[in-house]
């Protein structure tokens, strides 16, 4: 390419002369001085970038996966081959990795971003601009996946923001700084009429799919990243609006930015948009190299495209061995994969990029590179991070009333209804001891059995997780924390005094206030408790069917050893020990001492002290016996909620 005063002028003659176009597509090389248009056919805006942005290297990449269940399982098992010995440059532009089902485009995309387990790279090596890549590279790179991962309660502006209030340095961007790059956002993806709509989610209606698809990658654009990977983003999207997002991006690289995607089977409108193509079949390179040379290129080894066809169904054919060639070329037919693959090791195009390459990662030469490896630190702090977080958990539980009012609403149900089967309970023998006993079981299996909807919360937000956390977000503790204080205490908390302000006095217990408090905070401890252990749980499964029965079984024995159904003394020694893992002993026990103590049972014949049933039932009712049961149940809750968080942290990020 060359620069003739001010006019970009590409070896077919189409020029670009003051902003207006010439016919063709030029493509920018490594000084990306460029003009291409902007969507689809001849009529686009010359954009000019001045300004390079970084380039990636890959050679030699060998990538495997496990049969089994891991890499450390099954060493001796065969590992399935995804990526065969692949090599590339992809510089400043609208960079495709295109292939069928099942080619490796994907895996490719992830091995370059950082985001596949190294483990399984067997050989090769990924460099940006130079110098070696880390898993650093998503803190300062932008990756948008194929499916949107947003938060569905939220606004297009309020994801947005949030996306801008963490990453963007408290530093150098001021509150209205940052919406003020919130609004340009807005503005360029062409946002501005739904940029006040909830995203949507499975019980709310909300934006259409193209509106999300660029939502996600306003999100990720809001640091301006110069790097910026995509997984298919025109998937699940009607024709008009793939071609809509396609020119967004191509509008985005020619601003100086190294944009890096796989497709599966773009249009026209599409394809012509691609500066270079990568075409994978069954993980080995088929064609790298300059998009517009792709049919030159095919058409050499005497495949020729009909009338009408679209160049990028044409290209999947010859892969896929379904396009017929008029002559031989390497003695054989060239209508299979392997000799596509060697065809193009043996061309110049591979030739060049084995030599730049080598230029490339030559150690003499690259001293001066800038490390772009080292590690990245969080833009912003933990406690405005906390913040942060804090408040969009507040919106997205007062927002979806599955999690918020619903969870009040049933207590409310239940607490009446314990208070109508057990009104106004009588000191006298025998109901004073039968209901009473009955009462309680009844409320702590209420406590505990009415948090199991909290296994739903990691699993339902763990693709939100991981993907908010490895770009840089916030830290792990961070979200833990939030879900702590927004989620665990006041969504489990205030309806639990609701219901204890309710069935404590319907039920005619002690009516000194200090025992009514007493109840609440007995009664809050065991939801706190079960609901910790449902926290463990879920931070340690994907599927929510797994976690239904992996906290049904710890309820159970929980609910059996808990001294109302099985005498704790009679049991064996060797099954004894799990009753003090049980939050129903120690809730039992709380409330029974809290309402039994000081007080007199009347019959017809004799009266019976609290304190003689107690002992009877081989109760500590001093007061350390009474704070020790809560005290137990805070350590559970300890437990659980730290053993949650290492679950979380130990949760693979890797694909």
């Amino acid at each position: 390419m060359e620069m003739v005063t001010g006019v970009y002028k590409e070896r077919n003659g189409d020029v670009c002369v003051n902003g207006e176009r010439n016919g063709g597509v030029v493509v920018g090389e490594k000084a990306m001085s460029v003009s291409t248009p902007v969507g689809s056919g001849n009529d686009g805006v010359c954009v000019s970038a001045e300004v390079a942005g970084p380039t990636m290297t890959f050679q030699n990449l060998d990538y495997v996966v496990p049969q089994g269940c891991c890499y450390c399982c099954s060493p001796k098992e065969p590992e399935k081959h995804i990526l065969k010995d692949i090599s590339g440059i992809m510089k400043t532009g609208m960079n495709a990795i295109m292939g069928a089902t099942g080619s490796g485009k994907t895996s490719l995309l992830d091995v370059i971003a950082g985001r596949k387990d190294p483990r399984g790279l067997r050989d090769g090596r990924v460099l940006l601009d130079g110098q070696p890549v880390t898993s650093e590279i998503r803190l300062s790179s932008a990756y948008v996946t194929q499916d949107d991962i947003l938060m569905g309660t939220l606004t297009v502006r309020e994801n947005l923001y949030f996306s801008a209030q963490l990453r963007l340095p408290r530093k150098q961007y001021s509150t209205t700084t940052k919406k003020q790059r919130v609004e340009q956002i807005i503005q360029e993806l062409g946002l501005e009429d739904c940029k006040h709509t909830k995203i949507g989610t499975e019980f709310l209606r909300g934006v259409s799919g193209g509106e999300r698809k660029r939502c996600s990658i306003g999100m990720e654009l809001i640091t301006d990243p110069a790097l910026l990977f995509l997984d298919e983003p025109t998937t699940g999207l009607d024709s008009n609006t793939a071609n809509s997002i396609m020119a967004l991006l191509h509008r985005l690289s020619r601003s100086g930015k190294t944009i890096i995607f796989s497709i599966h089977q773009p249009r026209y409108s599409i394809f012509r948009l691609f500066d270079h193509l990568t075409l994978l079949h069954k993980g080995e390179t088929v064609y790298a190299g300059p998009a517009q040379d792709t049919m030159e290129y095919f058409n050499k080894m005497g495949y020729q495209c009909e009338a009408f066809n679209n160049p990028a169904d044409f290209f999947l054919d010859i892969t896929n061995g379904e396009a017929n060639t008029h002559y031989e070329v390497i003695g054989t037919s060239v209508g299979n994969s392997q000799s596509l693959a060697d065809h193009y090791r043996q061309s110049k195009l591979c030739h060049d990029v084995t030599d730049e390459l080598s230029h490339l990662i030559d150690p003499d030469k690259n001293q001066g590179a800038k490390m772009t490896n080292r590690k990245h630190a969080y833009a912003t702090s933990f406690f405005y991070q906390l913040r942060v977080v804090c408040w969009r958990t507040v919106l997205n539980i007062v927002r979806n009333p599955q999690t918020s009012y619903a969870q009040l609403a049933l207590q409310i149900f239940f607490a009446v209804l314990v208070g109508l089967i057990y009104y106004q309970i009588p000191n006298t023998l025998p109901e004073a001891f039968q209901n009473r006993t009955g009462a309680f079981f009844f409320l702590v299996i209420n406590m505990v059995f009415g948090n199991l909807s909290a296994v739903e919360l990691f699993v339902n937000e763990r693709a939100l997780f991981l993907h908010e956390n490895s770009g840089g977000y916030y830290r792990t503790s961070v979200y833990f924390l939030s879900k702590i204080f927004v989620d665990l205490i006041p969504n489990r908390i205030i309806p639990i005094f609701v219901f204890s302000c309710i069935a404590y006095y319907m039920m005619g217990l002690k009516p000194a206030f200090i025992a009514f408090l007493l109840f609440a905070l007995s009664m809050s401890m065991v939801s706190l408790a079960a609901c910790s252990l449902a926290f463990l749980v879920s931070a340690s499964v994907q599927s929510f069917a797994m976690a239904n029965i992996l906290i049904a079984l710890p309820f159970v024995f929980m609910m059996v050893f808990g001294g109302f159904l099985v005498n704790l003394n009679s049991m064996l020694s060797w099954l004894s020990w799990i009753q003090w893992a049980s939050i129903f002993k120690y809730g039992l026990q709380a409330v029974t001492i809290n309402e039994m103590k000081d007080q007199v049972f009347i019959s017809e014949l004799f009266n019976i002290t609290g304190e003689a049933y107690m002992d009877s039932q081989d109760m500590d009712y001093s007061v350390w016996g009474f704070w020790q049961n809560l005290v137990a149940l805070l350590g559970i809750t300890c437990v659980c909620l730290t053993l949650a968080y290492i679950q979380l942290r130990r949760i693979n990020r890797w694909k």
